[in-house]
């Protein structure tokens, strides 16, 4: 419909009329595009100004009679009559039956409100299947913002004190909540371990196995000191127990031992991690295991390496590596490698913000996937009292 001034359309549509604005926006050549719609939402309604090359032939206050249906015309027309809205033609009853009436906008262009019993019950059918539909969205948005928030509480609050350690971690998701899941569960003395996971799958699904992932992985580091095989073990049997046949995770277990710098990890069908000397040389932490919860008989194998001083220690999802750009390049281990090389120096906050941002940044649409990078850095003697912890994104 065309007008003569778009403000002032809108306040009609959305104040007196009580409409609701579906768009507004403005485009970079300066035009302007506004959408309206009933409180129903049966119609949409575009109120533009003409233009040229744009259907030239339109003008303000010649739009053809565009009418709305209404339950109840008398009761319409004594609330808009009293917010100031113009009628031409007050409520009668035509020939064909039913309530008619007539009004106009600010520029002219006239509007019919009919309603007759039949229309005025499928209208009516109409608006309740709406508003219910309306209800349940803001239902499942509820439900939503709070599986956020206690998920977001799931995953570590702080990093582990743990004297010549210094740990950094983030989480990005592509949907409000997800199934990528790190820690850092504190063990006995000076021991730490450093898990990341994967649950299969997306959503709320992915996020209800995730949440059962971290509570079943803590309770088994707690009972199984000393022996993460055996926690491993029980962990995927609980997880095989408890959910769908098809429901999986890869995961990451790494066990680091503050004095000596050992590192005794499984990785179960996970990327691998990745153990960057301070010389530069990367140490890959491939499979020693398949996947936990698909398989009701499982073992896994320990593997070491050691952490000296100065080294560094990236565990991930496949958010990070398998990010797409407009050519369908991967992100890739290699691009990676290279991040963690060129900010190695630096502490382990800054380098999780650089691999999360180059990730943002070389891919050429919408997040896909989450986005989940945990570093752990061992400090050199002269660095270790005066590194401050890096806080948890």
């Amino acid at each position: 419909m065309y007008v003569s001034d778009q403000e002032r359309s809108k306040a009609f549509f959305v104040e007196q009329l009580g409409f609701e604005l579906l768009m507004d926006t403005h485009f970079p050549s300066g035009y302007r595009w506004i959408e309206v719609a009933p409180p129903d939402g049966t119609a949409r309604l575009a109120l533009v100004l003409p233009a040229p090359g744009f259907c030239p032939a339109g003008k303000p206050g010649a739009s053809s009679l565009i009418t709305f249906m209404s339950g109840d015309v008398d009761a319409q027309f004594r609330r808009w009559s009293a917010r100031g809205v113009r009628f031409t033609q007050p409520p009668h009853t035509p020939e064909w039956g039913g309530r008619y009436c007539t009004f106009e906008d600010p520029d002219g262009n006239l509007f019919g409100l009919a309603g007759f019993g039949e229309v005025a019950q499928a209208l009516e059918a109409r608006r309740q299947v709406e508003s219910e539909r309306r209800a349940a969205e803001r239902l499942a948005a509820q439900e939503l913002a709070i599986a956020q928030t206690v998920q977001a509480r799931l995953l570590p609050q702080g990093m582990p004190k743990i004297a010549g350690l210094d740990c950094a971690a983030a989480c990005v998701q592509a949907r409000s909540v997800g199934g990528d899941y790190y820690d850092f569960v504190e063990l006995d003395g000076d021991r730490v371990a450093f898990v990341v996971a994967d649950v299969a799958g997306k959503g709320i699904a992915a996020a209800l196995l995730m949440a059962n992932l971290q509570a079943a992985l803590r309770g088994q580091c707690a009972t199984a000191a000393g022996h993460p095989e055996r926690a491993l073990a029980r962990l995927n049997r609980m997880l095989f127990d408890s959910s769908e046949p098809s429901a999986y995770a890869t995961l990451l277990y790494a066990e680091y031992a503050a004095a000596s710098g050992l590192l005794r990890y499984a990785n179960c069908g996970h990327l691998a991690g990745l153990l960057l000397s301070r010389h530069g040389e990367l140490r890959r932490l491939p499979s020693t295991a398949t996947v936990v919860g698909l398989f009701e008989h499982w073992s896994c194998q320990m593997e070491e390496a050691r952490m000296a001083p100065g080294d560094l220690l990236a565990l991930y999802t496949d958010g990070v590596v398998e990010a797409f750009n407009a050519d369908q390049e991967q992100f890739g281990e290699a691009r990676l490698a290279a991040i963690l090389r060129r900010h190695q120096d630096e502490p382990a906050s800054r380098i999780v913000a650089a691999v999360v941002s180059a990730v943002a940044g070389f891919s050429s649409s919408a997040q896909q996937d989450d986005i989940t990078i945990t570093i752990a850095k061992r400090l050199d003697s002269a660095d270790a009292g005066a590194a401050p912890p890096s806080p948890t994104v």
